[in-house]
């Protein structure tokens, strides 16, 4: 059955007079309608060249383009994503209209760094992110949050344990009273311990784990907004950013989840050459919700796992995927 999502879709035919117009569609961020839906029950056949000129001019568009979809159809890998029922529409649709500006900003994000080294990627990333923190989405989320507290759970020992048995190498997670959130404390200590993989090739493999009841519950909320600008903030992820430094030695590092893994708790596993995880493990992107973008490599290491499509619906629906579900899409490569 195909799904419902109002009366705010078009027809295939409607797609093809709309890209036939001299002026743009009317979908984007700033207008009325912050998204671009087709419905593909019915359609009917393309040629290969008008298939070809309907999928760029789908990439051009300034919002996310949804296919409406439960058949295969050969214009749909155009699409940011194929929707095949109600439940999986909702709420994507309901990120969309909360934050416009950064659904256009990831989408757009997706289809860019697709084709692009991973290097290459992980700047553009870098940039999207700045761009959205300056924005009002994430304003209007940092204004909502409560006051910090002043007292914050404390860890003893190192934030990241480090650990040599022979060429192996340990690498654990070590703040468990704060869900092994990625802080700066954590983030240069990841920085140090990826950089000594890239040095050492005696290290055959490094596996990186955690302690506590999950592997990682993403950014740490409490140092979000205390950057001084974005522009500083592009600045130190270009010259501190664990992503980069793990995508250069990942075909010698594996992951081993559990419990929650979420934000930067799944984007930088999803570089490693082997992820296993525990059965109680999930994953999820929330950053949506906060008016931005996965920013701790996510766009880069997630789409090249699952694809575009399913990394797009996973950022923009905010949805938790447990361990079956990433098994089967390759986001996790055993459940052990």
């Amino acid at each position: 059955m195909e799904p419902d999502c109002g009366t705010d879709t078009l027809t295939l035919d409607e797609l093809r007079e709309l890209a036939r117009a001299p002026a743009s569609a009317d979908a984007s961020p700033l207008g009325v309608r912050t998204w671009l839906a087709v419905r593909f029950a019915n359609a009917p056949p393309l040629g290969s060249d008008e298939c070809a000129l309907l999928a760029t001019w789908l990439r051009r568009q300034p919002c996310p383009v949804i296919a409406l979809s439960a058949a295969e159809h050969p214009l749909l890998p155009a699409f940011d994503l194929v929707l095949a029922s109600d439940a999986a529409a909702a709420p994507v649709l309901d990120n969309i209209r909360h934050a416009p500006l950064a659904a256009m900003v990831l989408v757009q994000l997706l289809r860019i760094t697709e084709e692009l080294p991973v290097a290459a990627a992980l700047t553009v990333e870098s940039l999207a992110y700045a761009t959205l923190q300056s924005g009002p989405e994430f304003r209007r989320w940092l204004q909502a949050q409560p006051a910090r507290a002043v007292e914050r759970p404390r860890d003893e020992g190192p934030p990241v344990l480090v650990r040599r048995d022979g060429d192996q190498l340990g690498i654990r997670l070590n703040r468990p009273a704060q869900r092994n959130s990625l802080s700066v404390e954590m983030r240069d200590a990841l920085c140090e311990a990826f950089e000594l993989v890239v040095a050492d090739p005696t290290i055959r493999v490094a596996t990186v784990s955690a302690n506590g009841p999950c592997f990682s519950a993403g950014g740490d909320l409490g140092e979000f907004g205390t950057v001084t600008d974005p522009a500083t903030a592009h600045a130190v992820r270009s010259l501190r950013l664990p992503a980069a430094i793990l995508a250069r030695c990942a075909a010698r590092v594996e992951f081993h989840l559990h419990g929650a893994c979420i934000g930067a708790g799944i984007e930088l596993p999803a570089f490693g050459c082997r992820v296993t995880a525990a059965p109680d493990t999930f994953v999820q992107l929330p950053e949506i919700r906060f008016g931005l973008i996965p920013g701790a490599g996510g766009c880069v290491s997630i789409p090249r796992r699952i694809g575009r499509q399913r990394a797009a619906w996973l950022a923009l629906s905010g949805e938790r995927v447990d361990a079956g579900r990433a098994r089967g899409w390759g986001l996790i490569d055993a459940i052990l």
